[in-house]
């Protein structure tokens, strides 16, 4: 897996000239969650759509 930092500036560096700050930091915002979601799979802390759904039914 890429650096963060090399990540980050990949991510920017796709983006248009013209984009603002709010769409920078969402776009790092998105990466960042994504990144995270990943690496909760790699380490299997997860939760299957079965459990999911029994944990929903109860609320």
């Amino acid at each position: 897996m890429q650096a963060a930092k090399q990540e980050a500036l990949s991510t920017i560096g796709q983006l248009p000239e013209d984009a603002d700050m709010d769409e920078i930091m969402y776009r790092l915002y998105v990466l960042d969650k994504i990144r995270k979601g990943q690496d909760a799979v790699e380490q299997r802390q997860i939760v299957t759509s079965d459990e999911l759904k029994r944990e929903i039914e109860s609320w």
